[in-house]
């Protein structure tokens, strides 16, 4: 009974279907019918204009948006435990040619623009010190919560105020739309550039890297191909966008994760370490607790000394869910 992570879950059958469907010649790179839909197909989904570019990763698409916004001289305002700084193996730093992470702290992995302020402002204005360029949030954030429109909206407006490019890590930002029952264009509000995942949410190997601003886009062009993230049959990696939009496929798995997530929050409310909004769980367990629960086949990762994580995926089966809910209340 797999919670390890929503990246160990099965590929959609749709996606399958559809590299199948794009199995046949077309232009190379991303010249071809199915790349060249996604700005209008994302438009759409977003009710504005969209410049959208696919990459085979989370890490790249984080790093190529951010790229276009960030001089090598400057920083990036991100939460302290934002996968940028924690989980991606010093990618920004390598993508961004030494742009600094300038760390701020939040309870849930979350910033508020206070906690902005208090990394921004002692630096205002010196020549000494790295100066922030952009604000990087996550939508849902690293501990599985997730910003209201309202609290992205005070960000965005900071960051306008500031004359900062702001950008959205959304890795889960399906579970997050999912969980507020918001319109895409709600849960994102009016950042310039989101990363929008579909690998955790049953891609194979493509995520959308969302500009709302062309210019950037651009810019994100030329930087994917000196990556080496131009892919020569790119239409392989647009089938899978076009697969997970069409009939809401994305929407439809986020909700069935989240959902399996809440019967097991159920379980262990008084446990949680954190509010249970998206498809992770953190949960406060000893290390007997956590062996007893290996013992009786439930695969997760140990958090620290004292907890657990747990992670919800598509296609969690639901006897899984109970199973691991009726574990958790009986510790």
């Amino acid at each position: 009974m797999q919670f390890l992570s929503d990246n160990a879950a099965s590929v959609h059958p749709a996606i399958w279907d559809a590299l199948k469907a794009a199995d046949a010649p077309d232009s190379p790179y991303d010249g071809d019918g199915l790349s060249n839909a996604l700005d209008q197909r994302f438009s759409d989904l977003f009710g504005k204009p969209c410049a959208v570019l696919w990459v085979a990763t989370g890490t790249a698409a984080n790093c190529l948006a951010l790229a276009t916004m960030v001089q090598p001289h400057g920083g990036i305002v991100c939460h302290e435990e934002a996968h940028i700084e924690m989980d991606e193996g010093g990618a920004p730093g390598f993508y961004l040619h030494g742009a600094k992470l300038l760390l701020a702290k939040g309870d849930g992995a979350k910033l508020t623009p206070d906690a902005i302020r208090a990394v921004v402002d002692p630096i205002r204005d010196d020549v000494h010190q790295v100066q922030p360029h952009a604000i990087s949030i996550t939508q849902a954030s690293e501990y599985g919560r997730t910003y209201r429109p309202e609290e992205v909206a005070a960000i965005v407006a900071l960051a306008r105020e500031r004359r900062l490019a702001i950008h959205m890590d959304g890795a889960r930002f399906a579970n997050a739309v999912a969980f507020l029952e918001a319109t895409p264009a709600d849960a994102a509000g009016d950042v310039d550039a989101l990363s929008f995942g579909f690998i955790k949410n049953g891609g194979l190997g493509a995520e959308a890297i969302v500009f709302f601003d062309a210019a950037l886009a651009d810019v994100a062009r030329y930087r994917r191909k000196r990556a080496g993230h131009l892919q020569s049959k790119g239409r392989f990696l647009a089938a899978q966008l076009h697969a997970m939009l069409d009939g809401d496929v994305w929407l439809t798995n986020a909700r069935h994760a989240n959902a399996a997530a809440q019967e097991i929050a159920a379980g262990c409310e008084e446990r949680l370490m954190h509010a249970a909004e998206a498809n992770e769980l953190f949960v406060r367990c000893t290390a007997d607790e956590r062996q007893a629960l290996r013992e009786k086949g439930f695969g997760f990762y140990d958090w620290g000394d004292d907890a657990a994580r747990f992670v919800t995926a598509w296609n969690t089966p639901e006897e899984h869910a109970s199973a691991l809910a009726k574990a958790l209340a009986a510790l």
